[in-house]
């Protein structure tokens, strides 16, 4: 059977480039001319293999009056629950000038409630063997634990709580904003290319869409931020009508239902719609810009195209085209980058899709005397050979069976069936 590798709509004509370059202290960035096309590769005979039959993820759904979408799996076979609740917000809905608040609010939700004291999640799972987190993406931020199932009431009631019965006054508002700052501090000032990676590959790339906006937030804008404005953000957001409640695990279908209802279905909308922030990105021509750190070690190169977003069907293509090029060390980037030429320390892609744009970015990190002109150019050979020359039959079925395999390894647990639930439904 004949397989089409990518289509031309898969990667766009214009391309976009980014760098990282440590000569004198520096992160530098760099596109290339637009009319660089990286489109419909060859075809490839599928690699004949026997069929891998995916079990199905049952679930039951209902909504409740309030708008809140209700999702449960039931497995009698671990004694286990996991709770989550997936709202759709993320850093592409911070506010401008207040980058960084859909990320300071997965940490003060962790505060107190009208009817839970402060650091109660913690005590109710990490004090009968359970878990607790919490992650902000550009589109979502969720929350989940995961305790023994004779703890699933009062999971529901907390997180019932926050949704609905969130405190934040001043002394905790000013508390997780010193945190959130520390953290930027860790996570972008000092480390070698946290500034490239989480600032200004970000801003470069999308300059017209809100996903330019830094997921971390920056000092000044977190710094102007009053509490008035978090209560804001609060009462928008974090509604009923804009959430997914997932429940997976051991429990009594009827009792979980009763419990839902009780705990979730007095909590009220605010009398207003919801924002909707949908700005398009426009790709019209290539771009580059170099950008300069006091603590980067060596160049590094970044190229990124604009691709599609999660829902498109050609997503699943380039999560193939990303692993030929990059896992693991005999992917093209690596043997060409790294073992061959012995022009760079690492070489990488990623292929990243939200829910309005999609990018695929090809890197590295240069050796010690290289520039970053020989690691665009290599980057670029290499994705230019994947356009030229079709993919062997034995690259093409290992990129396809590790893409299963590991999606089959995160169905395993009742939480990665509940994440891979949840990713697909605000995806």
């Amino acid at each position: 059977m004949k397989s089409r590798l990518f289509t031309a709509a898969s990667i766009a004509a214009l391309m976009l480039g980014v760098t990282a370059c440590a000569s004198n202290g520096s992160v530098s960035t760099d596109a290339r001319a637009a009319g660089e096309t990286y489109a419909a590769g060859g075809q490839v005979e599928a690699a004949a293999a026997a069929p891998i039959v995916v079990p199905p993820l049952g679930f039951a759904q209902r909504t409740l009056p309030n708008g809140l979408q209700v999702f449960t799996a039931r497995d009698t076979a671990t004694s286990n629950v996991t709770v989550q609740v997936w709202y759709k917000v993320g850093a592409k809905d911070d506010p401008e000038g207040r980058s960084g608040f859909a990320h300071m609010f997965e940490h003060l939700m962790f505060k107190a409630t009208r009817n839970l004291p402060q650091e109660t999640f913690d005590r109710l799972t990490e004090d009968v063997g359970g878990s607790n987190n919490a992650s902000t993406g550009l589109d979502v931020t969720n929350y989940y634990e995961t305790v023994p199932a004779q703890h699933l009431e009062r999971m529901l009631f907390a997180e019932s709580e926050r949704m609905g019965s969130l405190v934040v006054d001043e002394a905790s508002f000013e508390s997780e904003r010193d945190v959130v700052k520390e953290e930027f501090r860790q996570r972008v000032l000092s480390t070698p290319y946290g500034r490239f990676q989480r600032l200004h590959s970000q801003a470069f790339i999308f300059q017209d869409s809100p996903y330019r906006r830094p997921g971390i937030g920056s000092i000044a804008d977190l710094d102007a931020a009053t509490i008035d404005d978090v209560l804001r953000f609060h009462e928008t957001f974090y509604r009923p009508d804009n959430a997914y409640l997932i429940v997976a695990g051991n429990f009594d279908q009827a009792q979980l239902d009763a419990w839902i209802d009780g705990y979730f279905g007095g909590i009220e909308n605010p009398d207003r719609a919801l924002p909707v922030n949908n700005v398009p990105e426009t790709f019209g021509t290539a771009r580059e810009a170099t950008f300069y750190g006091p603590n980067v070690p060596l160049p590094m190169v970044q190229i990124t195209w604009p691709t599609v977003p999660y829902n498109h069907p050609d997503r699943a293509a380039l999560d193939v085209l990303d692993g030929i090029l990059s896992t693991g060390e005999s992917s093209r980037l690596y043997q060409s980058l790294v073992y061959r030429q012995q022009i760079a320390t690492s070489a990488t892609s990623s292929n990243s899709q939200q829910q309005q744009v999609g990018v695929l970015n090809t890197s590295a990190i240069m050796s010690a005397g290289h520039t970053p002109d020989e690691g665009m150019a290599a980057l670029r050979a290499e994705v230019t050979r994947i356009r030229d020359e079709p993919v062997t039959e034995a690259e093409l079925a290992e990129a396809k069976t590790e893409l299963v395999a590991s999606a089959l390894r995160g169905l395993e647990t009742i939480d990665g069936r509940a994440f891979a639930l949840g990713y697909t439904l605000i995806m």
